[in-house]
């Protein structure tokens, strides 16, 4: 898959292949192409040139398929800043049909349930990452990507990031994880780095 921005390509002529259940780390510079692979994949994006599937669905043609079994978490984290972390939340399991009875526990799980009913837009990076990665799991996506999710985050946040890539992989789910952070990720069955869009290595 190729995708480019204008004249500028973000993403050249990448191919790969994840099995399902398993942990795919995505390492390389900043600008190396890692956000753009993450987002073509989570139909964020469109290939420009190229074609493929994502949990058996064309790329092209099955967008809606995979967005419904797919969750992004990305730098930026989406949320409706007027309303509480509760709100937030409750939104994304009307939007998917998730129930309602699923979001007190999904906020305890981030460390945010004090805070529930605190507008997004007075928290802290940090928190708002809590809050995005809460909404991430909600759905219990059969593919997870995770985009940088550790940055802006304390030592506890990481080790509940960590905790939820363990408990999808432990459900036989797929995750995809781009970091700098060299301390996560060691349980990867596979490691690939980019580099100026390409697959390096």
């Amino acid at each position: 898959m190729t995708r480019v921005f204008g004249a500028a390509p973000g993403l050249v002529r990448a191919s790969l292949t994840v099995e399902r259940g398993d942990l795919l780390l995505v390492r390389g510079p900043n600008g190396a192409g890692k956000s753009t692979l993450l987002r073509v994949i989570g139909t964020a994006l469109a290939p420009t040139y190229g074609s493929g599937a994502v949990l058996g669905f064309d790329l092209a043609l099955e967008r809606d398929e995979i967005r419904r079994r797919t969750e992004l978490l990305g730098h930026r984290t989406r949320l409706y800043e007027d309303l509480t972390a509760a709100e937030n939340l409750r939104f994304a399991c009307a939007m998917h049909g998730v129930a309602l009875s699923a979001v007190p526990a999904a906020l305890a799980r981030v460390g945010l349930a004090d805070v529930a009913k605190e507008r997004v837009s007075g928290f802290s990076q940090g928190m708002r990452q809590r809050v995005a990665l809460a909404r991430a799991l909600l759905r219990r996506p059969e593919l997870l990507l995770l985009d940088e999710p550790y940055a802006g985050l304390d030592a506890e946040a990481k080790e509940i990031v960590d905790a939820a890539i363990a408990e999808a992989l432990a459900d036989g789910r797929t995750v995809v994880l781009a970091t700098h952070d060299l301390q996560r990720g060691g349980t990867a069955a596979r490691t690939i780095v980019m580099d100026q869009g390409r697959i390096v290595g």
